[in-house]
């Protein structure tokens, strides 16, 4: 096994040198890509749709082509799940990866072809490691296995010949061989799709293997852990596992989850890597140790486009080359990709930390932020209250989700926070008081509204009970994979039946 693991070692450290030629000519590389994207597609139906072979420029590019949302391209979607080619992509495309829905639709149906799982998914698993053994060569990954957890899939009921499921169950099902031999469990546990079923099987065949690494949401990788010490009465996961030593995460903010996962890991050389991977694309790899900031990668097959976020609304938004963002500024995230969406709004937005090389956070998403009274608080903002809010009182937060609370009579209106804990606050009053007073110190729109409560009165908290937000998700058949715990929400819709079910309990 040490042999193996030197090989594997040495093969991945290679790929440094390329990541580090795209980090010093990002704009070239972009510039590429978003040829090579529109001359492959220009015989498809898109392609002659919008005329590619005369589009020679990004800026013509964007004169011609619209920015798209999911329900701008229902219609190419629902054809190509019926078994329909040459749309969007030239290639076949038989894989859809299903992720929350819009308004229209409970559910989206992403195309994912297998230029986008290989050249961009599976190359985005591959370089977070490549990163992690250039960063820690003296590793010893390869000498044990990798537990995942992973969602369902199921053939649809559309054509024999395309199938969907969570993103995560379409990478487990065609990974390379080598990746397959390095992970636990076995394919048809890794995919069920009754998710409490599932983690009993994971817990029951993972305690016999040597695990070295980790992959996945950190939400369910939390219930995993517990549900194993609670069967096999160890204190920590290095008990079970003591050669335990990486997890690559993603999927949910880890600032939530950075002290549980202290506690059931409880070692300093536990090596933590984020990744940004969504049902769209591969987008980012957090490439140092000593910053949470992620790289952005430009050799995925995939070409961006950003859009201030100020100017979402506009009737014609003008989007941003990448050599045109600046840093500390929100831009939604808008791409063209080698699965054929075309000038894609995906919904999450992101700043620039760093321009050489291109390193940045995820700020929220376009549509998950509460703006009821014109306050515009976004996911990052929530992040950072809480933090300051956990630190100043002990706590650590296992889950939360926020929400408005509408004007009645003259009564000024308020944010209202579901909150369940993972360690409780020594003091929950000032929990709230600091949670309060963070918003209103990075966030000044918020801060206008809180002035003298002429329009928002002091955030209502409510200190959730255990397993509140399980089993919830339960309810709403959203345990595992890629599912997550909505954040914020401009309206109630997550609110009311999180308390319905706080007073049931």
């Amino acid at each position: 096994m040490a042999i193996l693991n030197s090989l594997f070692t040495w093969i991945l450290k290679k790929r440094v040198h390329q990541i580090e030629l795209f980090m010093k000519y990002p704009h070239e590389v972009q510039e590429e890509w978003f040829q090579s994207l529109i001359s492959t597609a220009e015989a498809t139906e898109w392609g002659k749709k919008y005329d590619y072979k005369s589009i020679f420029t990004p800026e013509e590019f964007k004169r011609r082509v619209p920015i798209q949302d999911y329900d701008d391209i229902k219609g190419y979607v629902d054809r190509m799940i019926k078994g329909e080619q040459n749309i969007l992509w030239p290639s076949d495309i038989k894989w859809f990866a299903k992720s929350s829905g819009t308004t229209s639709d409970r559910s989206k149906f992403i195309p994912v072809s297998m230029e986008a799982l290989e050249e961009c998914h599976y190359q985005g698993g591959k370089d977070m490691l490549s990163i992690y053994c250039h960063n820690r060569p003296e590793n010893k990954l390869f000498t044990g296995k990798t537990v995942v957890i992973g969602g369902s899939s199921q053939i649809n009921n559309f054509s024999p010949d395309s199938y969907y499921g969570d993103l995560s169950s379409i990478l487990i099902r065609n990974l390379p061989s080598w990746a397959e031999f390095k992970r636990t469990p076995q394919l048809e546990v890794t995919l069920n799709p009754n998710f409490e079923e599932k983690i009993e099987q994971i817990a029951q065949i993972t305690i016999q293997e040597d695990v070295t690494s980790l992959a996945g949401v950190p939400t369910w990788n939390i219930v995993m852990a517990k549900h194993i010490l609670d069967i096999t009465g160890k204190n920590n996961l290095l008990e079970v596992w003591p050669n335990l030593e990486f997890y690559g995460h993603g999927g949910v903010s880890f600032k939530p989850y950075r002290e549980q996962f202290k506690t059931l890991i409880p070692s300093t050389e536990m090596y933590y890597l984020e990744n940004y991977n969504a049902s769209e694309g591969y987008f980012g790899i957090q490439d140092q140790s000593d910053s949470d900031d992620l790289l952005l990668m430009l050799d995925y097959g995939i070409y961006y486009e950003f859009l201030p976020v100020e100017n979402l609304e506009d009737e014609y938004p003008r989007t941003l080359k990448l050599d045109e963002v600046e840093l500390g500024k929100n831009y939604a995230l808008i791409i063209s990709t080698n699965a054929g969406l075309w000038r894609y709004k995906i919904g999450d937005t992101i700043k620039f930390t760093s321009l050489y090389p291109y390193r940045f956070q995820i700020s929220g998403r376009t549509k998950q932020y509460i703006n009821t009274f014109g306050e515009e608080v976004i996911v990052d903002n929530a992040e950072h209250a809480l933090e300051a809010a956990c630190a100043a009182t002990g706590a650590c937060v296992k889950d939360y989700t926020a929400g408005p609370v509408y004007f009645k009579g003259v009564e000024a209106g308020a944010h209202e926070w579901v909150i369940e804990f993972d360690k409780q606050p020594n003091d929950f009053k000032q929990f709230c008081e600091i949670l309060d007073s963070t918003l209103r110190e990075i966030n000044s729109d918020y801060d206008a509204k809180r002035y003298k409560n002429m329009a928002l009165n002091s955030p209502l908290v409510h200190n959730a009970p255990i397993d509140t937000f399980y089993s919830w998700m339960k309810s709403r058949g959203k345990l595992g994979g890629q599912n997550k715990v909505p954040r914020l929400a401009n309206s109630r819709e997550y609110l009311d039946p999180l308390l319905q079910i706080m007073k049931n309990a």
